[in-house]
């Protein structure tokens, strides 16, 4: 099942070892339903870690600190997940708590900054979300392997660059392509950066759905269901970051 989606290609690898090693039950196979119900659990998940942080983590001097070393290690926890195309429960949790502490803490910042934009980015990140579920759907969008390699090239380099410019922004105080203050004047730049982020993102679910169907149609293993879970969090949540970010400055 060749793919240009890297991740299809890494999971069609690991699953072929395994099952040249032992031999796939067909009951215990994965469905379209393991799936959903798996990313519904890590959402709630998600959002329950978050309203707690909303409610009890103090918007103290070095929370910022705290938020972005929290960033690079859900960063390094979703590379380590992605690369293994791990099954494993404690890392996915792990990751779907570790995102929810920070969606809790800098939704609440922006929230006081910005009222109802919280619910704004919510709205916006399902509305995508379930407008390119209809999309692919009626075959309107299709994940070939010219779009896989643009969106996964794209998104590589988004995050690379977020990484440099943090590091940056902890090292310096300087801003370029994300803007980390609440208030302020923005330039062009984040703008058009934000932009192109959220389109990668939204198409970044093409390659989560066809990863779904084919893994379904190859009869993976029901284990895997946590995976396509997993990456379906992942997409959600970089597009719900790329949204506020973008209403906050336009509020501004």
């Amino acid at each position: 099942m060749p793919s240009a989606n890297p991740v299809l290609n890494r999971l069609d690898r690991t699953v072929g070892a395994e099952r040249r090693a032992s031999p796939v039950v067909v009951a215990d196979t994965m469905t379209v339903d393991d799936v959903v119900s798996r990313t519904v659990g890590l959402l709630l998940l998600t959002g329950v870690t978050a309203a707690v942080a909303w409610v009890v983590v103090p918007q103290a001097v070095w929370i910022s600190a705290a938020l972005a070393g929290s960033a690079l290690a859900g960063l390094a926890l979703a590379l380590v997940i992605s690369l293994r195309a791990s099954t494993n429960l404690a890392l996915i949790a792990g990751y779907a708590v570790l995102q929810g502490l920070l969606l809790g803490v800098a939704s609440r910042a922006f929230e006081l900054v910005y009222p109802g934009i919280v619910a704004q980015a919510v709205v916006g990140t399902f509305g995508v979300f379930l407008g390119m579920a209809l999309l692919y759907r009626a075959r309107l969008v299709r994940a070939t392997p010219r779009l896989a390699r643009l969106v996964v090239g794209t998104l590589i380099g988004i995050v690379a660059i977020s990484v440099v410019n943090l590091v940056t922004y902890l090292a310096t105080g300087g801003q370029g392509v994300e803007v980390y203050s609440l208030t302020g004047r923005v330039g062009w730049l984040p703008y058009a950066f934000s932009v192109v982020a959220i389109i990668a993102g939204a198409f970044s679910f093409v390659l989560d759905f066809d990863l779904v169907e084919r893994s379904v149609r190859a009869g993976v293993p029901r284990r895997f269901a946590w995976f396509c879970a997993f990456g379906l969090l992942v997409g959600l949540i970089f597009l719900y970051w790329q949204l506020l970010r973008l209403l906050s400055y336009l509020r501004r």
